[in-house]
């Protein structure tokens, strides 16, 4: 019980620091915010006992942590292949990809999307974890992940309503 506890605990610290990401202006603060989540993450995985979700996260504070020196494509696919050895060498069921099929989405989007693309590359990642997280039983994780949906479509919203020509 006391185990479940302090996993569970460090899934809420994750989801603190994931809700917090949101209100970062300055893009390098948000990448650095978002490297402390997947280090949160990947400590409350490694309670929980999620492997492959270890293992994503792993990758997903090394990706966050390269990103804020580089936006290297040539980088990008250097993680999205490692995740790919480390899926193929890890997983034994078809819901362990689900975090690294994740990972590898956020790798793509966070190198080299912008703009509503970005957002939906976030939204298709964020749907990959959530997945993971309720399978695995992260209460915390679930609950980011379902804000970080909802944060994704009202902003593709925003900006698509910012595209629109204006009507007289």
């Amino acid at each position: 019980m006391t185990d479940d506890f302090v996993a569970q605990t460090f899934g809420f610290v994750s989801l603190t620091l994931g809700l917090s990401t949101f209100y970062q202006k300055d893009d390098r603060k948000l990448k650095w915010v978002m490297l402390l989540l997947n280090i949160s993450h990947l400590i409350h995985f490694l309670l929980l006992g999620s492997l492959t979700s270890v293992l994503g996260a792993l990758l997903s504070a090394l990706r966050t942590g390269a990103a804020i020196y580089t936006k290297s494509i040539w980088v990008a696919c250097l993680f999205i292949i490692a995740t790919l050895v480390i899926g193929a060498n890890f997983a034994e069921n078809w819901y362990q990809m689900l975090p690294l099929a994740g990972t590898i989405v956020g790798t793509f989007s966070i190198f080299l999307l912008k703009g509503i693309a970005l957002r939906i590359g976030f939204l298709i990642g964020a749907g990959c974890w959530l997945g993971n997280n309720l399978i695995i039983g992260s209460i915390g994780g679930s609950l980011l992940e379902m804000a970080v949906i909802t944060m994704n479509i009202i902003t593709i919203y925003r900006l698509y309503r910012n595209q629109l020509p204006l009507k007289v």
